[in-house]
């Protein structure tokens, strides 16, 4: 990228490789042995590798770090310590297991434990925590200005998840500017850290996230999101401005990068920002964005006309981000090898000595061969050494710390601020850091490796571990990769923002139009039709249907029945193919398909992509499971062979609901098509156009038109006649009790010329609860909760309609609930920052108000959201949540399928799986705990088909979670699992007799086979 700065020529690389590795010597002798026994860092140092040397063990200690400050009873303490380290087994060493020695069981030892336990913690924490008040801070901060160190101030706490915490957090930034920037303009200057090349800096330094300046930092939703931060963080940086203080905006997860750039742009592209230089941000060097990302700094900082500076990291989120990527199936956004890393570092490092006019350099490492080159690199420039700063964690290398000071540099400590036992998450993260296995400065400082060794250049080192690659082993022709989930839509990229964009926009000069029957290879148009209006604005229709008949009906059964034959007869390979293509254009059009759905059903953005996804799943899922079936199971012996070979039952009737308006009869047909049963699909009569669209797209991909037909129509009419007909093989349904019961009471008869037993499939709903422990992480259960329970308005059958919480942590968990739940407004399905879209219709929505009604009189309401300006657009609710319900209260037994909550107080364990076990139905239940012995106890006692641990009770993905319940909630086996086809197959054995009149099997072949053991499987 071009520049108008003027710079010194590029210097060679072997002169800045060689000054490294002086500079990287010095650094070591300087350090020399590291801390004295006589510091109490050094103490901290032995007990944390006596512990945590053996990763299990290191694991177990630091989730009861993570736990304690909600363990309030002493015995809780106890409880948990054994479980953990339990869990460890006999790699605890003794030094662990003493405290529960000394401490023997009962009140007075469990409070002894808990004294100590906390005490540890607490004293843990004070080595990377700063302080809990500016006051604390400000000590802090003297005494590292004594030491010549300048500092940085992070914000610690609770994950913001309402506003008033949003509030809050705006205001401590704000109070610690005051506080600290006063006081320190007295102190005397100090040239070293009060002075760069410029002059004189900024003394008070404050490190924030934008994350915390908002309830909801949604990526989705872009510009509402910055909106809503920008409102809290301008008044921050204009106290900064007044006050004279830096500001530094931190990075976090990959998913909130570009968003975060974007608002920083943003504000400071402002009038009133615009000339202010002390403003920073991050670079995370593990990204493979990050050069990119710096370059895309430089010409905005160039254009803007005011320099910023750039704190480089490596990165804190490397294992979450590997993690999530590969379960999402998206491309890992980090490097995958450390030396990777430390060369994109390195490169990071010369881009901003070669920009430091508009990129001031802040070099954040403990890695003394990435420090050295960057102080290599800006010598041999000739850049002067208070041209850039390094930085460092509160707590952490103070060998490395004085080194630097006593060699000249500005050094700054990033010194996390705020309560100690809240602050454990970031406990947790610092000590995971300082004794990873790959720690630079654990090996440094334990002689674990030669200094030479640790000062070789990043591409050295990926040399001497580079593996010799292997050729894969191409794949037999015709034969399909494994099974892998449509990975879902990445709306934190800016281009998938646009798509969506652009297929609303296609999409909705398409409604109006009139869609006809497909009955065999005819369009039947009929006298009457279904109007499908957009629950989230009733003035637009999004299409009208034909409506069926009985004599529809009629028709179609006879052509199914006269398909079934030859289709059923088919290779299986011809099946499976039909939707392997049909899983393709659904791929090619899955923006068109999910904008769709968001004006038919009121699907929001993620949600009506993620169904298009779970759509191309079941086509890919059992296509490769028919495939798999199609091979007959053989058990042959000696003068016998066996073969059990599937084919399909027949003609299927498939009556889907309209809340999942694309995957349900999706996964529903499919099955039925790739089993050989011809398909009669008779939508939901709120969503006939998304079905017209998977039976056109069916087609298209090969399925004959007698094979699958298209029949719209009211339930009570033509859905009455297909399941009665007796050329009906299979049903498979989805939507409420009283209609699964009722088809299958009118399956079950025999009809006259029917000469088999219908097969029927229902999935009729649930009364799903989340079990809260009293040891939760409150934040992630009330953020899972309401995802759980008002995720597309609770018009899920996995909803979650009942929160059952532990008594001790009952009134904070009701009181952050309530208060979260403003944060989740209520819009219209298109516009992305609606987090509680409408429900699907005036007869739905009135349902619901009734049940409020209801609620309303049997607990204490403790969130009603008042939704009335909307109310002449759509179909809109809000959402409703009652506390101190009574476990048989009509609000905790009747399914309501809405955005309504009730909140049910527990004694203990014990007392929540009762409630949650006693209602009729069992399909899907939830559990946030931090007990390894309550997550046991809840996986063999909660009787769902689908439990949820530690994370929302929603979003089952095909293979990974096959979805279905028992009792009340489902007949028949979980959709997207591999029984699931069988449902609709039928099962044949067919057995030969080998040993015929004058035939003798070879000797030689049976003494084979005996010794093999062979049983042709």
């Amino acid at each position: 990228m071009a520049t108008t700065e003027r710079m010194q020529a590029a210097p060679g690389p072997r002169a800045v490789e060689e000054r490294t590795r002086e500079i990287g010597r010095e650094l070591f002798r300087r350090i020399g042995g590291g801390a004295s026994p006589l510091d109490r860092a050094w103490w901290d140092d032995q007990l944390m590798g006596l512990t945590m040397d053996d990763p299990e063990v290191k694991v177990q200690l630091f989730r009861f770090i993570d736990a304690l400050p909600t363990l309030v009873e002493p015995a809780s303490v106890r409880r948990h310590l054994n479980e953990y380290l339990a869990e460890a087994g006999v790699r605890v060493p003794a030094l662990l297991s003493m405290p529960l020695a000394m401490a023997p069981p009962g009140p007075v030892g469990d409070r002894m434990l808990a004294g100590m336990a906390r005490a540890a913690a607490t004293r843990m924490a004070r080595r990377f925590i700063t302080g809990s008040t500016p006051q604390e801070a400000f000590r802090t901060v003297l005494g590292l200005r004594r030491k010549r160190v300048a500092f940085t101030a992070d914000l610690l706490g609770e994950a913001v998840i309402t506003e008033a915490e949003a509030d809050a957090y705006r205001h401590t930034c704000i109070e610690l500017i005051r506080g600290l920037a006063g006081p320190l303009a007295e102190e005397p200057e100090i040239r070293l850290i009060d002075r760069d090349e410029h002059g004189p800096i900024p003394r008070a330094n404050l490190s924030l996230k934008l994350t915390s300046l908002t309830a909801r930092f949604d990526p989705t939703a872009a510009e509402a999101t910055a909106d809503r931060v920008l409102d809290r963080l301008r008044p921050i940086l204009r106290e900064a401005i007044a006050r004279w203080a830096f500001v530094n905006v931190d990075m976090e997860q990959y998913a909130y990068k570009d968003l975060t750039y974007a608002i920083f742009r943003r504000v400071l592209d402002e009038a009133e920002f615009r000339a202010y230089p002390h403003f920073g941000i991050v670079c995370q060097a593990y990204l493979r964005d990050a050069e990119a990302d710096l370059r895309m700094l430089l010409g905005w900082a160039e254009g803007r006309g005011t320099p910023v500076t750039v704190r480089l990291v490596k990165g804190a989120y490397w294992d979450y981000e590997v993690l999530h990527a590969r379960q999402v199936g998206w491309p890992i956004p980090v490097w995958a090898r450390k030396w990777e890393t430390d060369a994109c570092y390195e490169r990071c490092s010369d881009f901003l000595l070669d920009h430091r006019r508009w990129l001031r350099p802040a070099f954040g490492s403990h890695n003394l061969r990435s420090l050295a080159h960057a102080m290599a690199g800006a010598e041999v420039r000739g850049i002067p050494t208070d041209s850039y700063e390094v930085q460092i964690l509160h707590g952490m290398g103070d060998p490395i710390r004085r080194a630097l000071v006593g060699r000249g540099h500005r050094v700054r400590v990033y010194s996390p601020y705020g309560a100690m036992l809240p602050g454990m998450a970031y406990l947790v993260r610092r000590l995971l850091e300082n004794t990873s296995n790959e720690s630079f400065l654990k090996a440094s400082a334990q002689g674990d490796a030669p200094i030479g060794e640790l000062l070789k250049s990043p591409q050295e080192v990926g040399t001497m571990r580079a593996l010799a690659t292997r050729a894969r082993p191409e794949a037999e022709p015709g034969v399909l990769p494994p099974f892998a989930n449509q990975p879902p839509v990445d709306f934190s990229r800016a281009e998938n923002r646009d798509r969506m964009r652009a297929a609303l926009e296609e999409v909705r000069s398409r409604l109006g139009r009139e869609y006809p029957l497909l009955i065999g290879p005819d369009e039947v148009r009929t006298g009457d039709s279904l109007v499908s209006e957009s629950p989230s604005d009733a003035s637009l229709i999004v299409g009208r249907s034909a409506k069926a008949t009985r004599d529809h009906a009629d028709r179609a059964l006879s052509g199914a029945e006269a398909a079934y034959p030859s289709w059923s007869g088919r290779p299986d390979r011809e099946r499976a193919d039909v939707l392997l293509k049909a899983a393709a254009i659904m791929r090619a059009r899955l923006f068109e398909l999910a904008a769709w759905e968001v004006f038919e059903c009121a699907k929001p953005w993620q949600e009506a992509t993620a169904d298009v996804d779970e759509a191309i799943d079941f086509c890919e899922f059992y296509a490769r499971r028919m495939i798999d079936l199609a091979d007959p199971r053989r058990r042959d012996v000696a003068g016998e062979t066996n073969r059990l070979s599937y084919f399909g039952r027949g003609p299927a009737v498939v009556i889907p609901p309209w809340n999942f308006p694309l995957a349900i009869p999706c996964g529903m047909t499919a099955a039925a098509l790739v089993a050989g049963c011809p398909v009669v699909l008779k939508p939901a009569e709120q969503s006939p156009v998304m079905a017209w669209h998977l039976v056109s797209i069916l087609r298209e991909a090969g399925a004959p038109p007698e094979v699958v037909q298209y029949l719209p129509g009211v339930g009570e009419e033509v859905g009455a006649a297909l399941v009665e007909d007796p050329r009906a093989a299979v049903v498979a349904f989805t939507g409420s009790r009283a209609v699964g019961l009722s088809i299958n009471r009118s399956a079950a008869e025999t009809r006259p010329g029917q000469r088999h037993v219908k097969r029927v499939i229902a999935e009729m709903g649930g009364k799903n609860a989340i079990i809260v422990d009293d040891d939760a992480d409150l934040d992630e259960a009330v953020v899972g909760v309401l995802a759980s329970a008002l995720g597309y308005a609770g018009q899920k059958c996995s909803a979650c309609s009942r929160a059952i919480v532990l008594d001790g942590v009952y009134d904070a968990f009701v009181s952050r609930l309530a208060e979260a739940v403003p944060s989740w407004t209520v819009g219209p399905a298109d516009d992305p920052d609606s987090a509680v879209p409408p429900v699907i219709d005036a007869e739905a929505r009135d349902r619901i108000e009734r049940a409020k009604a209801d609620a309303r009189s049997e607990g204490r309401v403790v969130a009603d959201v008042d939704v009335d300006p909307l109310r002449d657009r759509g179909h809109y609710v809000g959402p409703l949540i009652v506390a101190d319900v009574d476990p048989k209260a009509r609000v905790a037994r009747e399914e309501i399928f809405g955005p309504v909550l009730a909140v049910i107080r527990a004694n203990d364990l014990d007392d929540a799986l009762r409630i949650a076990n006693g209602v009729e139905y069992a399909l899907t239940g939830g559990l946030y705990s931090r007990s390894p012995a309550h997550i046991e106890r809840v996986r063999g006692s909660f009787l769902v088909g689908n439990l949820y641990i530690n994370r929302p009770c929603t979003g089952a993905l095909v293979d990974r979670q096959p979805f279905g319940g028992f009792r009340m909630s489902g007949i028949g086996t979980k959709a997207g699992g591999p029984d699931y086809l069988l449902e609709f197959l039928l099962a044949r054995c067919v057995t030969e007799n080998t040993m015929r009149r004058g035939f003798a099997p070879d000797v030689d072949e049976l003494a084979e086979v005996e010794v093999r053991g062979d049983v042709g499987i």
